[in-house]
């Protein structure tokens, strides 16, 4: 392997102009890095700063004909703001290791068939993919903190949004959008409580195609149940269940390992949970230079931010745990 590393190198031009070439490619790695949970979610691209996300609502109704009929305006038009922030990051980082690294990759990773040997392109895009992986984590806990110098201070992550709509009574059992578990969740109950998430829902979302957000406790303890509360079933061919028992097949369980050790649940359609981002302006950049030997640092700069389009009970509903 030293032989080949000492045989595969590129210059410092060679990994400038990759990253003016492909900048918009390199931009949306951290994005294609954490898709085993974004790919659930609907993406929002050109967003910088806040947008305005408006909702109509009206209740116009058909009556007996009368010549003389006339009903006042009942259209309620209603905004919630998706604001996404502007982070950078600037990381030193060795081009030998990950072209080792890429070495021993299969040619499924390179993607576009250059199989064989890494090419300078490769070694920042391998660099930005690691970046993805605390933006991942960080999507449902990261709290707004300008001050901060991680990902997780970056923007405000949904779970973040969630506790402070439920805080200022945007989400509550009264408005239909928030169920509170009575009892904790285990491999005994979790069907039933499962079932009890489902019928909590509002009509229209219950006849919706739509996911419960779950940490991976919670999916293994469903699992454990319904394989001991449904083993006689003839259909139940598969250890893990994709739906929820009941749901007509409209409610798909998503365990997250961002999720892992969460206070809280989310019912909700791909639509109405987004995330917006910007990697088109001439705001955002990634750059590569030498500044030490042996080592390049790579400057990039993005925009991020997450949001739900609606709290209406009809396209969500969030369940707090007992614990």
């Amino acid at each position: 392997m030293s032989d080949t590393l000492h045989k595969i190198t590129f210059s410092d031009e060679e990994y400038e102009k990759a990253a003016k070439k492909w900048r918009r490619q390199f931009l949306l790695m951290p994005l294609m890095a954490a898709k085993d949970t974004l790919q659930y979610m609907t993406g929002m691209p050109g967003i910088r700063y806040k947008e305005a996300l408006p909702t109509a609502e009206a209740n116009a109704q058909f009556a007996p004909y009368r010549h003389d009929r006339k009903a006042a305006d009942t259209t309620d038009v209603k905004f919630r703001e998706i604001e996404t922030f502007f982070g950078n990051v600037c990381i030193d980082f060795d081009p030998n290791k990950y072209i080792q690294t890429l070495l021993g990759e299969s040619a499924a990773f390179l993607g576009d068939g250059q199989a064989q040997a890494p090419s300078a392109r490769l070694v920042i895009a391998a660099v930005m993919k690691s970046l993805g992986h605390n933006l991942n984590d960080a999507l449902f806990t990261a709290k707004r903190n300008p001050d901060g110098d991680t990902t997780q201070d970056l923007f405000n992550g949904w779970g973040t949004i969630l506790d402070a709509e439920i805080a200022d009574g945007g989400i509550s059992a009264a408005k239909g959008n928030l169920l509170a578990l009575g009892e904790a969740v285990t491999s005994a109950n979790a069907v039933d409580v499962a079932k009890e998430i489902e019928r909590s829902c509002h009509p229209t979302l219950r006849r919706t195609d739509k996911f419960l957000f779950c940490d991976p406790a919670f999916a293994d303890a469903y699992n454990d149940a319904y394989l001991l509360t449904h083993a006689g079933i003839p259909y139940n061919t598969k250890y893990n269940q994709s739906w929820v028992e009941g749901s007509n097949n409209k409610t798909t369980l998503v365990p997250l390992d961002c999720l892992a050790g969460t206070d809280k649940y989310i019912v909700t359609p791909k639509s109405n949970i987004l995330y917006g981002y910007d990697n088109m302006g001439d705001m955002e950049r990634v750059e590569v230079k030498r500044y030490q030997p042996w080592v390049l640092t790579l400057a990039a700069a993005m925009f991020f931010g997450c949001q739900f389009y609606t709290l209406d009970r009809r396209f969500l509903n969030v369940v707090t745990l007992n614990k």
